[in-house]
């Protein structure tokens, strides 16, 4: 896999603790830190790659928006850590993060297809209004795509749990 553009790459940041998982939003307002709000073992990466304390790779799960512009940033932080250039990091998936209330038109849902083909798993989160308007997100007040989300991802950090399987190829 080629290395993109440096323009184009995220930068890696030495975090001071160690987390569960690191939510990197590849671009300002992808979510990173509404989802991170959600569980507080889970943290937000300030939109660069994740470099922290000790051994084993930091695992993350990228964000997005649905817009074009997110997408094509979703597809040069995967083809990024696809090239091999940050070694340090674990990436779990993708969630998109609806950019306005209602279906994708087919171009956006198309390009969402495509990146996350590149992607061991993706998530689609709704247009969340309370989000928009501000306030604290809560597990309990989210809908059932964020608490289905939040499920799946504590599966996959439990033990022994294949974290970068890719849900289509398993059984």
């Amino acid at each position: 896999m080629p290395v993109p553009d440096r323009a184009d790459q995220l930068a890696t940041y030495d975090q001071a603790q160690r987390a569960d998982l690191w939510w990197l939003g590849v671009h300002g307002g992808a979510g990173e830190s509404s989802l991170a709000a959600l569980v507080p073992e889970w943290r937000g990466a300030e939109h660069g790659w994740p470099r922290q304390p000790g051994a084993g790779p930091a695992r993350v799960v990228l964000t997005a928006r649905s817009n074009m512009r997110g997408l094509r940033a979703a597809q040069s932080a995967a083809t990024q850590w696809a090239s091999g250039i940050v070694p340090h990091v674990e990436v779990l998936g993708l969630v998109i993060v609806s950019d306005a209330p209602g279906r994708l038109p087919r171009p956006l849902r198309e390009f969402a297809q495509l990146v996350s083909g590149g992607l061991p798993r993706t998530w689609t989160v709704p247009w969340i209004d309370s989000w928009r308007l501000g306030e604290t997100p809560t597990l309990a007040d989210s809908p059932r795509a964020v608490r289905r989300l939040v499920d799946e991802l504590h599966v996959i950090l439990e033990p022994g749990a294949a974290g970068t399987v890719n849900r289509k190829e398993s059984p």
